[in-house]
């Protein structure tokens, strides 16, 4: 995977992580507790500095957020490239 399509990828999950917090009201301080982590590391990830959060560990937030995770691999339809992408469901 090329350095951008993984930033891509992580800045797209990184902001439905924080859509869901919105959504719910959830405050840094609870966030991090879910996640395991320290909240000024939640914050940094919602400011855009996740480099240090793996794809899957952003994943594993999505999952206790109380969302499914759902991995599809397929062969592009028509013209289209194949790429990463996090469906908005």
């Amino acid at each position: 995977m090329r350095q951008s399509d993984d930033s891509t990828l992580k800045a797209q999950l990184v902001g439905k992580i924080g859509r869901l917090m919105k959504e719910r009201g959830l405050k840094q301080v609870e966030a991090a507790c879910l996640f395991g982590v320290k909240q000024p590391d939640v914050s940094k990830m919602l400011r855009g500095d996740f480099r240090q959060f793996s794809v899957e560990r952003l994943l594993r937030f999505l999952v206790a957020l109380g969302q499914d995770v759902e991995i599809v691999v397929k062969p592009p339809s028509g013209a289209e490239a194949p790429s990463l992408r996090v469906a908005r469901l």
